[in-house]
């Protein structure tokens, strides 16, 4: 008989335990519904931008945290500096109220490698847009298209999967400064 009972009294005990783990598991952590864009996170990218920006060779572009609409998620930044010809490399990207991504990258190397580079291979196009009274050449390709804008010093690309108005807002929101 005392066989039985301790039998019995394991199965209570295991029961008794998925009880509570299903219950913090429901109440106790919290669960962003949201947050499933295949596992992408939100970054804060105010330290590394600050770092860029001292470190950098060139005015870093970046939009300053809340200059977007609401809906866009930061979800990478790496600043590397310069390395033999390919310069020294800025990156933020975004995740769009869309889903859609969005890059700003930035380098003072060889500008045609470079935005080969970060636009998937787009191709320049003979349209431009004025965007806070700055020129910027239109590209276009098969997994990315682009804003380019080359001055002395520096190219800056706002390339992605998002279509153009989001390009455009994300080049809109930019500004540059070095620290």
């Amino acid at each position: 008989m005392r066989g039985k009972e301790t039998v019995r009294d394991m199965v209570l005990s295991l029961a008794a335990i998925g009880v509570v783990a299903a219950a913090i598991y429901l109440f106790g952590i919290p669960h962003d519904e949201g947050a499933e864009d295949a596992g992408v996170k939100t970054v804060d990218y105010r330290v590394e931008l600050d770092t860029a920006r001292r470190a950098a060779p060139y005015p870093v572009a970046a939009p300053d945290p809340g200059s977007l609409p609401e809906g866009w998620r930061a979800t990478s930044v790496t600043y590397r500096p310069a390395a033999a010809e390919d310069g020294a490399v800025w990156h933020l990207g975004f995740l769009d109220p869309e889903k859609e991504y969005v890059a700003v990258e930035q380098s003072d190397g060889k500008p045609v490698p470079f935005v080969e580079d970060v636009t998937q291979q787009a191709r320049e196009t003979t349209r431009t847009q004025r965007i806070d009274g700055k020129e910027w050449v239109r590209y276009e390709g098969d997994k990315y298209d682009a804003l380019v804008r080359k001055e002395p010093g520096v190219t800056t690309v706002v390339t992605g999967t998002a279509s153009y108005g989001q390009l455009t807002k994300m080049a809109a929101a930019l500004t540059e400064k070095k620290g």
